[in-house]
Parts: structure tokens; C-alpha cells; sequence
């Protein structure tokens, strides 16, 4: 509290991520802290069953059980002050059930830690870091949605400075990233108008979790002071490609080698490396529920797209679902493609974590890798092509869902359908359009 005071920092932010990975928050005057560390501040438990429209879906424990508590408590740990924001700090929150004093079985944080751990018992430390797109949005009154891309440029991919970036938004947000602590490595502008991708430095699972997480609120918060919006929409428009949440994955043996990584071996892959490729393809069609968790991450998909289509997997093949990069040694590992960029950054790399190593216990070699461009349905099963097929897929698949937890994977099927089902009933413009003036 001295520290903070002495930098004029009165309040904490208090900050957890909800089943969608929204941050939820509290801010905490600096004065109030010490209570708050030792009591906890007390949360409505259906947050993590409340939809982007703020209605409570109905889930086991949430409205049946009278809208109990959670108890979040700060992890100053995780302490951090915002360089935008005077006077505020921010931190991340523990999640605890009052009632059974262990961690809330819907926190995506605490489902990390226990596919963590039982990574652990297989030797295992995974590394990951995260690749995320996201599309920069102005106000434009007179467009159906009442936004426009920011800026609108055309044929900028991979490039940085005014040309696609007139007002230097992206330099604004690297550095306000970076003197927050997350770790950004590189930035600039992706494939359509107002796109935009931030890359962030390789750590442990749990850290590149936390990072990626606080990376996604601070870009939209940034984007707010500035009267934008930016969005990790899967796909927020029907003439542009869509944003992803690439993962690359590898893992650390009980020596602190790369476990992935061996020159004697197929690929130049160790056996490990090929039996975790094998699980995330065996398991896809489950994980496409928690990586593409939207009604609206299937428009993503498609031919021609370099979003992943099929299942599948290549050597340094950007249109393959798991590519795997052309280094080796300490720098072999995998680049899952599936996910896209509205994904929780917790349960994407607990789900990716969990299918790996399902793969490494059977200990099954992946099929033969992909050769050429990867949109072949002849060579290659399709994903699921929505989120109702998706949903079905991560319910069948037992062995995930137990990895994942059986508490969880209810409450979080429970939530899904109902946002697939609000879909479902909703009439859309293009509905509209296409019948209302011909039937």
C-alpha cells in the first residue's frame, strides 16, 4: 500500500474473467484493500450465467439455487498500475465458492490450473504463446451497425506506420501494452481494413493465460478513450475475413528441455510432440465448442479463408488446422490455428492442453501431414460447421469433458445452447430482405 500510495495510486481494480472471458471488475479504494484481501469481495455467482445482454441463463446453481455468492479475492500478485488510467491499479481476482472455500468449478482461471497440474503428472510444463487479431472500429452513424473500420485500407497486410495506421493507434496501444506488463513482442496491421494483430511472448500456460486475457480488456478499454471500439468478434463483417486466436504450444520436460523438440525422430518431432498433435486432431470437433464458442465463429470457416476448415495438420502449412513451424531444438513446437480471437483465453488453452494430453496418454501417432493447400474435404474431415454441431461434438467427447471437469463442461453446454436457441429465434435483416418482399 506504501508503494502504491507513493506512485498516487488510490484504487485497485479487481478483475476476473466471466465464462466468456469478459473481465468482470470491481475497483477498491487503496484504503479498503487489506479488507478486501482478507475478506473477499462478494460477487453474484450468475455472472459467469449471464449473457451479452445481461439476461441469466439458466443453469444448475445459478437461478435454481437462489443467486448465490462467489468470493473474489485479490491476487496482488498479479498487481500491475494502468498507464492510462491515473490514479488506478489493477490486479486479478481469486475465485472461491463461500461455501465450500475451494475455487468456483465455473472459473476458467482455476479449470487452467487443474489441467495444469495434471499435466504435471505426466512431466509436462507447457509453454504457450498466444497470437490474437482483433478489428479497430469507428463511429459511422449512417451504417447499419453504426461502425466502420478504422481505417478502412485495403491490401495493408504486414505492414506498420500511417500507411494503414493514420493516427498511430497501433503505437499507442504497443506501448501502453508494454509498460503494462504483458509481454508484447511485435504489432501491425493484418489483411482487412481496421485489422489489426498483437503478438505476445511465450511463458507458462497460466501466465500466457492472465496475459492474454488482460491483453484483450486493455485493447478495448484503449479503444473506448479513443471513442472507438475494438472487437474480437469472430467476424463482425460479411465482406472481410474473420479475427483468430492462434496458439503455439510446447512443452518443458522434468529437465527443463523442449520435450517436443528431437532430430532422431519423425519430423524432427519427438514422440511427445506427436502423440499431443494426434490428441488435438482426434479431439477437434469437441475443442471447436470452447476455441469458436460463438454462433457467430462459423462464418469464420470456410474454403479459402486461411481460417482452418478441416482437420488436419502440416509442416509449416498456414492453410492446416495444427501447422507446425519450421524450428527445432528449443524452439519446436505447434501452432494451433483453430481458435478464434472471441475465444476465453483460459478455456482455449486449458481445452488445447487437455486434448495434447489425452494424445500423449494413448500415445497414438497423428495421420500423415497435409501437402499442399488444405481445403480438400476429400482428403480431410470437415469441422463442425456451427455451434449447435460443435456443442454436441464437446458432449460426446467424454474423455475431454472429464479432463475439462463434468460440473464445467454442464454448466458451460447449458450456457452455450441457450445463446444458440436466442439465435435461433431471433429474425435477422437478412431474413428480412430476402423473404419479406417476395412471399
Amino acid at each position: 500500500m506504501e508503494r502504491l500510495a507513493a506512485e498516487d495510486v488510490d484504487v485497485v481494480r479487481v478483475v476476473y474473467p466471466d465464462l466468456i472471458g469478459t473481465d468482470r471488475a470491481r475497483d477498491v479504494l487503496l484504503d479498503h484493500l487489506p479488507s478486501a484481501r482478507e475478506h473477499g469481495l462478494a460477487f453474484c455467482k450468475a455472472v459467469y450465467h449471464t449473457s451479452p445482454q445481461g439476461d441469466v441463463v439458466p443453469v444448475a446453481g445459478g437461478l435454481d439455487a437462489g443467486l448465490p455468492d462467489v468470493t473474489v479475492r485479490p491476487d496482488l500478485s498479479t498487481l500491475a498500475v494502468l498507464p492510462w488510467e491515473p490514479g488506478v491499479a489493477t490486479c486479478l481476482g481469486e475465485v472461491i465458492d463461500p461455501a465450500t472455500g475451494a475455487p468456483a468449478p465455473e472459473s476458467p482461471r482455476d479449470l487452467l490450473r487443474t489441467v495444469l497440474a495434471h499435466c504435471a503428472e505426466q512431466g509436462l510444463r507447457p509453454i504457450v504463446g498466444p497470437e490474437l487479431e482483433y478489428f479497430l472500429l469507428e463511429p459511422a452513424p449512417d451504417t447499419p451497425t453504426g461502425w466502420r473500420r478504422s481505417p478502412e485500407t485495403t491490401g495493408a497486410v504486414y505492414t506498420a506506420g500511417l500507411r494503414a495506421d493514420p493516427d498511430n493507434h497501433l503505437l499507442r496501444t504497443l506501448r501502453h501494452l508494454r509498460d503494462l506488463g504483458l509481454g508484447v513482442v511485435t504489432g501491425n496491421h493484418e489483411f482487412d481494413g481496421g485489422q489489426y494483430e498483437i503478438n505476445l511472448i511465450h511463458s507458462e500456460a497460466l501466465d500466457a493465460a492472465d496475459r492474454a486475457f488482460r491483453f484483450k480488456a486493455a485493447v478495448k478499454e484503449l479503444a473506448r478513450k479513443e471513442g472507438r471500439l475494438a472487437t474480437f468478434m469472430a467476424k463482425p463483417f460479411g465482406d472481410a475475413g474473420g479475427s483468430g486466436f492462434h496458439l503455439h504450444l510446447s512443452c518443458d520436460d522434468t529437465d527443463n528441455r523442449n520435450a517436443f523438440d528431437d532430430p532422431t525422430g519423425a519430423y524432427g518431432l519427438s514422440a511427445t510432440a506427436r502423440h499431443a498433435i494426434a490428441g488435438i486432431v482426434a479431439h477437434a470437433p469437441a475443442l471447436a465448442a470452447l476455441l469458436n464458442p460463438t454462433v457467430n465463429s462459423y462464418k469464420r470457416f470456410g474454403p479459402d479463408t486461411l481460417a482452418p476448415w478441416l482437420i488436419d495438420w502440416g509442416l509449416d502449412n498456414r492453410s492446416a488446422m495444427v501447422r507446425i513451424p519450421p524450428e527445432r531444438g528449443a524452439s519446436a513446437r505447434l501452432e494451433l490455428r483453430l481458435g478464434d480471437a472471441s475465444a476465453n483465453p483460459y478455456l482455449a488453452v486449458a481445452a488445447t492442453l487437455a486434448a495434447a494430453l489425452l494424445g500423449i496418454r494413448a500415445g497414438e501417432e497423428p495421420p500423415p501431414p497435409l501437402e499442399g493447400y488444405g481445403y480438400d474435404t476429400a482428403r480431410s474431415a470437415v469441422l463442425p460447421t456451427d455451434l449447435s454441431a460443435a456443442l454436441d461434438a464437446l458432449e460426446a467427447d467424454t474423455d475431454l469433458a472429464d479432463l475439462l471437469g463434468k460440473d464445467f463442461t454442464s454448466s458451460y453446454l447449458s450456457y452455450k445452447r441457450n445463446e444458440v436457441e436466442r439465435f435461433q429465434r431471433h429474425v435477422t435483416d437478412w431474413e428480412f430482405t430476402e423473404y419479406a418482399y417476395h412471399l
